[in-house]
């Protein structure tokens, strides 16, 4: 039944604020016309990809309200039964107390929920996100496809003045910023059509992750409020994320900026550049060093000690020249301050030397696949080269259960990944690369199949 709510002012006060992690966030592609060139599928759907979802983004740091507590007075998880609409209607009542305790007005609150009903596809999304494992070179041949590098070039040409205007501003090279909108919209083209509202609403009365959505619907609240974007244009994914380079809510209000200068943040409309000068302000207060790379290519010489690479062994470029360390065309590796060897394929595949910028993307989305999809689309926008090294391409990918089993045994056998949360981080990684070197083998950190069966 459809609900078509005029709020009132409910008398209902909350103490204190909680915050969750973020959620997995689903692009729903909706497809606008090409403004020229090669289109192609935004990259990689998170629905498809498991943990190395291109759109996945942390939290930005959290906003302390002002002694309101986002779920203390509303119903608690409902899981798997029923959704009431009548019960609906009262908690959105309830919240929009909440919400007119900070600052959103009644007239924001009766557009905002103006014909908002719980969305049965939004839930059926969030409570069957099927797992899609994939391996980073899989993913790499999607994110950086002759057809994402070409439009990608496009992009940047058609774009040049307002994304040099942003790298001057921001100090965030406009071919980062580039491919950050390639992977996360494929240069705009799907943003997203599901009511954001509607969405943040659903899911935070369902109540799976009732606080993480609660506080973005809040946030998405005080967009509406600020003028920025209407309720029925703001549009995105099942989960939230928005605009060209999909932000949520909460990023929205912490990072978005008004490029043009028209009055309003619009990171959702085909003019790009708010979307894209916010993505780059995003970066740039999370440390971006301009100038730097995020990462080098590099050949490992005969002998390389293994247990020195892994993002948690930082060293100066002397020291890995030291060691015989070279870039793929035989230059020194250059001083970019402290640096890592990544080994993402194991000792087959590729080898990097990453610095500080890769952790800065890492904000924007913590899986590596993203960040090295991300650098290297940039360099290849560029103009650079593909990557030289191979990769072990006859493996496949761990299993979510696989991830999760690998790191109990290693945790087992005594060499602790610090937490069971299925994500093969540089602390299981770490682990693993002790687990190698106590049995003999090539201590590279990788995590693979033949890795677990090994450990069973």
């Amino acid at each position: 039944m459809k609900i078509l709510l005029t709020i009132v002012g409910v008398i209902l006060v909350w103490a204190g604020a909680t915050f969750a992690s973020p959620p997995e966030n689903s692009l729903r592609p909706a497809m606008r016309p090409a403004t020229g060139g090669v289109i192609e599928m935004a990259a990689l759907a998170p629905q498809t990809l498991g943990d190395i979802r291109p759109v996945m983004r942390r939290d930005p740091p959290a906003i302390e309200p002002p002694a309101l507590e986002v779920g203390a007075a509303v119903t608690p998880s409902r899981g798997d039964s029923p959704i009431s609409d009548a019960g609906f209607r009262d908690w959105i009542a309830s919240f929009a107390a909440h919400a007119r305790a900070r600052g959103i007005s009644q007239a924001t609150l009766t557009r905002a929920f103006d014909g908002v009903e719980v969305n049965e596809r939004v839930i059926e999304r969030d409570r069957n996100q099927a797992e899609f494992s994939r391996t980073l070179w899989d993913y790499l041949d999607s994110a950086t496809s002759p057809a994402r590098i070409a439009n990608g070039r496009d992009a940047l040409a058609e774009w040049r003045t307002t994304l040099a205007e942003i790298e001057r501003d921001y100090g965030v090279e406009a071919e980062i910023v580039t491919a950050i909108w390639g992977l996360e919209s494929a240069y705009g083209s799907f943003r997203g059509d599901v009511p954001i509202v509607e969405a943040m609403a659903t899911l935070a009365y369902e109540g799976r992750r009732q606080a993480f959505f609660e506080t973005q619907l809040m946030a998405a609240l005080e967009i509406i409020e600020a003028g920025d974007i209407s309720p029925g244009n703001m549009r995105g994914s099942w989960a939230g994320a928005m605009g060209h380079t999909q932000f949520m809510p909460t990023s929205f209000t912490e990072h978005a900026v008004d490029h043009n200068g028209d009055g309003r943040r619009d990171i959702w409309g085909d003019y790009p550049g708010d979307a894209l000068a916010s993505t780059a302000r995003y970066l740039s207060e999370n440390g971006w060093t301009f100038g730097q790379p995020w990462g080098l290519e590099v050949v490992l010489p005969d002998g390389f000690d293994f247990a020195q690479s892994g993002e948690l062994i930082r060293e100066d470029a002397a020291h890995w020249n030291a060691m015989g360390v070279r870039l793929v065309d035989g230059g020194e590796v250059p001083d970019h301050g402290p640096s890592s060897i990544l080994l993402p394929g194991g000792h087959t595949g590729v080898a990097l030397v990453i610095y500080e910028n890769f952790q800065v993307i890492e904000t924007y989305n913590p899986a590596d696949a993203y960040v090295i999809g991300v650098g290297h689309l940039a360099d290849r926008i560029a103009g650079g080269p593909a990557f030289r090294g191979g990769w072990p391409r006859a493996d496949r990918a761990l299993t979510n259960d696989e991830r999760f089993e690998l790191q109990r045994r290693l945790t087992a056998a005594g060499f602790s990944t610090e937490r069971i949360d299925g994500i093969v981080g540089p602390l299981t990684i770490q682990a693993v690369r002790e687990y190698q070197a106590a049995e003999g083998l090539v201590p590279d950190g990788y995590a693979s199949v033949d890795l677990l069966r090994r450990l069973r």
